[in-house]
């Protein structure tokens, strides 16, 4: 009898692996409907990650756009699963105890089946407590391998560790290749090794289609036994995404597996349908590189996910870099030579700080690390001296067990600033908070809503949902979106190129770099919380060492910029509420010599 093998469709991380933003509610109701008309997914994934973060950042509360979105589905018998980052839950920084567990409870009740429980360190102290919360709570937890290539990261390692998930109760596992460069080969060995120690386990698979290995992967999985795979479908398949499900269908089918039939008309209208929803608003801050493919992806292993952030990054970052070398007479990099050595740097990095696998935040982290080691190259400074908290949280342990060994040189590093590595429990660092969340909610009069999800979601995006429910986060979306719109009508009509404009706006201009890592604040009467705040007008002029904005780090701290040699404003780069990494660019400030 022919192996069968299920279908499931990453709608979610479709949007999340090309842009900024997820659907709004109305958009998912009106779509859900179709893709159960598709009939070929025995699941949907339809929150989790950053789903529910950028929707309050566009005025939106996703509490109840779950809610009506799961139930279309379970009333057509398909399950709905979530990505979920297990120490840091829905978040890029970890969580308390107490809130972790609330999350399964609210998940549950608003109809979500699966959690997708994942660490970016496969620490199974990280995974093991969310896998018992999550049956307590009556969920399926899927115990999940972040897949990477490394002298550690072999067959029989990630085995291991699938069999400790295993025995902590988890029913299913999946094979998580976040940057799509985990090798056939690989993959199809692991597989076995799952299926073969515990044949009856689900095994799942995940997959980026970046760097062009995703449906030989695939291939390799179904025939050592994957029951699902995860697809995509048009006009967000492929690139930086995921493998298209019509594509997938008809490769198993070929090779005689037992795999559902597609309604394709169905398939053309939510085809139809998503692209609707992406000239409503959702393309607007969609990287157009992403709906491509780039075997560079390899050598770094960084998500192909990341490559829209890396590049805005790397931009930000160029300017800086580039006025460092011309100060010292030597030729500025052209964009894609300094790609080249933000690669060859994660290259270097990544061993140097024990081999995180390149997954949300540690991915994040290397390439930021990498990023800073080339500022401070063009400054003259040695590598590794400008890391901030949480790059230093992840390499002392506080996030987890790192794969392998911290370099000598930054260990000496850290005993000179020094910081201490931990090897307990990462979770005892974070103590509980829902009692002091609970009392702001009822001293503000807000509601903690059904099953607390309304508590869960103020304590898991603390200043996303105030400015949620301020109204200032609809605003802030109302006029990024416009920009956004603004932006592109002047570059469909303008004979000037974007890169000839920022030349010739930048010509005379500093660019104003963030010293930290954090949320952008602009303020009024020294409001450094950012409630009046408002972005500083275009042509202002500071005189040497004002302030021109705060940084709020992920720490809570405020951190004062100051306008370095002032001058007059030029452009702003980072706008109010904006999440900036150290060396990225702020501002442009015209010298006053100019």
């Amino acid at each position: 009898m022919a192996k069968k093998i299920q279908f499931s469709l990453v709608y979610r991380d479709m949007f999340q692996s090309y842009g900024k933003f997820q659907p709004r509610k109305d958009q998912l109701e009106r779509i859900a409907p179709v893709i159960v008309k598709m009939g070929c997914f025995s699941r949907v994934e339809t929150n989790g990650g950053a789903f529910e973060q950028v929707n309050l950042l566009y005025g939106e509360n996703p509490n109840a756009a779950v809610r009506a979105v799961t139930k279309i589905y379970h009333e057509a018998g398909i399950k709905t699963h979530m990505l979920d980052r297990g120490l840091n839950a829905l978040r890029m920084f970890p969580c308390s105890a107490d809130l972790r567990k609330l999350q399964y409870k609210v998940k549950h009740a608003q109809g979500v089946d699966i959690p997708r429980i994942f660490c970016g360190l496969n620490d199974v102290r990280n995974i093991i407590p969310s896998i018992k919360w999550a049956l307590e709570a009556g969920m399926t937890p899927q115990g999940t391998l972040c897949i990477t290539n490394s002298p550690i990261h072999t067959a029989e390692y990630y085995s291991d560790i699938a069999d400790q998930l295993i025995a902590a109760g988890a029913p299913e596992i999946c094979l998580k290749d976040m940057a799509g460069i985990g090798q056939p080969a690989l993959l199809g060995k692991l597989c076995g090794l799952i299926k073969k120690n515990h044949p009856e386990v689900i095994v799942e698979y995940h997959g980026h289609s970046g760097p062009g290995l995703q449906m030989a992967s695939i291939l390799e999985l179904a025939k050592n036994g994957v029951d699902i795979i995860d697809t995509a479908m048009e006009p967000l398949s492929w690139g930086k995404g995921h493998a298209d499900i019509l594509s997938v269908q008809s490769m198993l089918k070929a090779y005689g597996f037992d795999v559902p039939e597609i309604n394709m008309e169905a398939y053309m209208e939510a085809r139809a349908l998503t692209q609707e929803f992406l000239d409503d608003f959702l393309g607007y801050f969609v990287n157009p590189n992403n709906h491509l493919e780039s075997s560079l992806l390899l050598s770094c292993g960084l998500p192909g996910g990341m490559m829209g952030s890396m590049m805005a990054d790397l931009k930000g970052a160029m300017g800086a870099i580039n006025m460092n070398r011309e100060r010292k007479g030597e030729p500025a990099y052209t964009e894609d030579q300094l790609l080249i050595r933000l690669f060859d740097e994660v290259k270097y990095v990544w061993p140097r700080v024990g081999y995180p696998p390149l997954v949300t935040p540690f991915s994040q982290y290397v390439k930021n690390i990498a990023l800073m080691n080339l500022l401070c190259e063009s400054m003259d400074k040695p590598r590794f001296t400008m890391m901030d908290d949480n790059m230093w949280g992840m390499i002392l342990g506080k996030s987890g067990k790192l794969p392998g060994e911290v370099a000598p040189e930054i260990v000496a590093l850290a005993a000179e600033k020094g910081y201490e590595f931990y090897t307990d429990d990462p979770q005892a660092l974070y103590p509980d908070c829902l009692d002091k969340y609970r009392q702001e909610m009822e001293t503000n009069g807000w509601e903690l809503g059904p099953d607390d999800e309304e508590l869960y979601e103020f304590a898991m995006h603390e200043r996303q949902y105030r400015d949620y429910k301020s109204g200032e986060a609809k605003k802030r979306f109302l006029a990024d979106l416009q920009a956004a719109k603004d932006k592109a009508l002047e570059e469909s009509t303008s004979a000037k190129t974007p890169e000839e404009l920022a030349a010739f706006k930048h010509a005379k201009a500093d660019a104003l770099v963030a010293t930290e890592s954090g949320i952008v604040l602009y303020e009024i009467g020294g409001d450094a919380e950012g409630v009046t705040a408002i972005e500083p007008f275009i042509g202002k002029t500071y005189a040497e060492g004002d302030r021109f904005c705060y940084i709020e780090n992920p720490h809570g701290q405020i951190v004062e910029i100051p306008s370095a040699l002032g001058g007059k404003l030029v452009e702003i780069a980072a706008r109010q509420g904006a999440h900036v990494s150290k060396g990225d660019v702020l501002a442009w400030i015209e010298r006053p010599e100019a």
